[in-house]
């Protein structure tokens, strides 16, 4: 039996691991069982089952889906057991959360690809200690038809249209096939057959993560912790990032594509990217946005502990390097002409024919739009093509429009 001594310490503890596994969650189910989990835990020195699942839907990783890993590794580090979940069995029915119709339904042979790409990657962030990697399909394609029934009867359509993406296509009269019912009571049929203790999952995912709960207690075991973490915003600013909506960094990709993506996102960002993609403590976030800071030194510090993160400290600063090196060149060279823009755009999205048409290169917006539709046009480092795309003008960044015009971009001021 524990002294007073031991409790003390085990409280403390607990305490400790909260505050490093509640940094950058959004929602917890519930906080007080998290912290019973863990004090029982410490007491019967038996680590805790945490659980990730994903479905290799693709072939690569971006930074928002390193949100859940990143806190799969924390867990890690405080002794406990990663359980990642690759969803070979799921990834052919597809996840219909965020849909406003069905998933195209994947093949085996493109499932196990991925899969093997997705694993590859996410040893990126995490440890081979403590580490169980499991496949769904190892008990989901085991399921026979009194199986499959009972799995089935574990729910109600009155539960599933209490999801939100449900009940907007229901609402909306958009097509919902019966499969993609099925899909949370597949995905909670994972976290019975890992006994999962906790379970992680972006903030879209937590109707899935409660189903999980349900039939956990259905089957005699203790109901898991949620844990969700926010959608990462993408370097639109406007979305999540996402490769469908073109506004995602890639954990494969070179350190130098890496950092000039970063140095592209918006002030506005920083302290999100900060306080979810970096180790950086509250205080030293602070310091880097504090008044007087250039956002240009945060961004190069938030760049460089992401590309760290991925490829190591030395291509790190190399990748910074090489930016400022890139920066610099462009910034001295005097044969490139300035072009003023109207102090009142400062600090909002702009409409990039509008931009266009201010450069005084065009005769109107139907001529710019021309150019943008013969991929003619870029913007810092990157080519725009939609010609309603709205940007955010940093002071600094290349417009360009072919190879005959070129100006870069300086703030008139307010009067």
């Amino acid at each position: 039996m524990k002294d007073n001594a031991g409790d003390a310490l085990d409280n403390a503890e607990v305490e400790r691991q909260l505050q490093i596994l509640l940094r950058g969650t959004e929602q917890v189910i519930s906080r007080e069982q998290l912290a019973e989990r863990l004090g029982r835990s410490l007491a019967r020195r038996e680590p805790l089952r945490v659980k990730l699942g994903v479905d290799p839907t693709a072939a690569a990783l971006h930074l928002g889906f390193t949100l859940g890993l990143r806190k799969l590794r924390q867990f890690q580090d405080l002794g406990h057991i990663a359980v990642l979940i690759i969803g070979d069995a799921t990834a052919m029915v597809g996840d219909p959360t965020g849909r406003n119709k069905a998933r195209p339904r994947l093949d085996a042979a493109t499932v196990d690809a991925n899969a093997t790409h997705y694993l590859e990657q996410a040893m990126k962030v995490l440890s081979p200690e403590r580490l169980e990697v499991r496949r769904n399909g190892e008990w989901l394609k085991r399921l026979d038809f009194d199986g499959f029934i009972d799995l089935a009867s574990r729910s109600t359509v009155a539960r599933m249209l209490e999801r939100d993406d449900f009940s907007k296509r229901w609402n909306g009269g958009v097509a919902i096939q019966l499969h993609e019912f099925l899909y949370p009571l597949l995905q909670g049929a994972d976290s019975v057959a890992v006994r999962a203790d906790v379970e992680l999952g972006g903030r879209d995912q937590l109707f899935n993560l409660l189903v999980g709960r349900d039939l956990q207690e259905q089957h005699g075991q203790v109901p898991q912790i949620c844990m969700t973490t926010p959608l990462l915003l993408g370097l639109d600013g406007q979305r999540k990032m996402s490769k469908t909506y073109d506004n995602w960094i890639g954990i494969n990709e070179s350190p130098e594509e890496m950092m000039l993506k970063v140095m592209r996102i918006t002030d506005g960002m920083l302290r999100d990217w900060m306080l979810l993609l970096t180790d950086l403590d509250e205080a030293a976030i602070a310091g880097l946005l504090a008044v007087g800071v250039n956002p240009r030194d945060a961004k190069l510090e938030l760049g460089r502990r992401i590309v760290a993160c991925y490829w190591g400290e030395a291509a790190a600063m190399a990748a910074a390097e090489a930016w400022l090196r890139r920066v610099s060149r462009k910034e001295t060279d005097a044969t490139v002409p300035v072009l003023l823009l109207p102090g009142e755009w400062q600090g909002r999205e702009v409409s990039l024919l509008e931009l266009l048409v201010h450069t005084g290169w065009f005769q109107s917006k139907g001529e710019a739009r021309r150019q943008l539709e013969q991929r003619a046009v870029s913007l810092g480092e990157r080519r725009i093509e939609n010609p309603a795309e709205r940007v955010c003008c940093e002071a600094g960044m290349l417009l360009r429009v072919g190879k005959q015009r070129l100006a870069m971009l300086q703030w008139k001021e307010l009067a």
